[in-house]
């Protein structure tokens, strides 16, 4: 879990971090899971898809997901990750090209989704993603952010190849510490 102060996250992550919740536990638990947290405000004002929020509640939200559903931290982001991509496409996919599949997705993600999305609203704050394209079949992706949230990155990767039909071509892996501020991800294409 993290403890960053000043930061705050687009709220169509929260919006799909609830479904996430309502849809790998029940319905219920999302209310528990705020109430628990302190959080009772955001059952009465729900969070919002074009505002912000403080990153403090994801990451409040996650930690208590990944202890009712007995799993670690970095495995709830990951899932959670998966999870989102259909939804993380249509509601953004006026910055993807139709023609695009899990490899164009990962070398464009930076300029095209998160550019995009900080020109739409300047409070968010996507984390840099550097991609090394090496040949067809490798990307190597450095993702650097205090966030520390790189299993989410990599659950969004997983979730990639899933929705277009790769999954069993695509091998993710990262190569450094994966609850590290700075992780290196090896995307390889069999």
């Amino acid at each position: 879990m993290n403890t960053l102060t000043n930061d705050s996250m687009h709220g169509s992550i929260f919006m799909f971090l609830k479904r996430y919740v309502e849809n790998s536990m029940n319905y219920s638990a999302w209310v528990n899971i705020l109430h628990s947290e302190g959080l009772s405000q955001r059952a009465e004002e729900p969070y919002q898809m074009n505002q912000v929020y403080p990153i403090s509640e994801l990451f409040a939200i996650m930690s208590a997901a990944s202890l009712q559903k007995g799993i670690p931290y970095d495995e709830i982001q990951m899932e959670f990750g998966e999870f989102l991509v259909p939804d993380l496409l249509l509601v953004f996919k006026r910055f993807v090209d139709p023609s695009w599949r899990t490899f164009d997705m990962l070398r464009n993600i930076g300029s095209h989704m998160h550019g995009g999305i900080k020109q739409e609203n300047d409070k968010t704050n996507p984390p840099p993603l550097h991609v090394t394209t090496i040949g067809n079949r490798l990307l190597i992706i450095d993702y650097h952010s205090k966030r520390r949230m790189a299993g989410f990155a990599i659950g969004i990767i997983k979730g990639l190849a899933a929705y277009f039909q790769e999954a069993d071509r695509v091998l993710v892996q990262p190569t450094t510490e994966p609850n590290a501020e700075r992780v290196q991800i090896r995307v390889e294409f069999l």
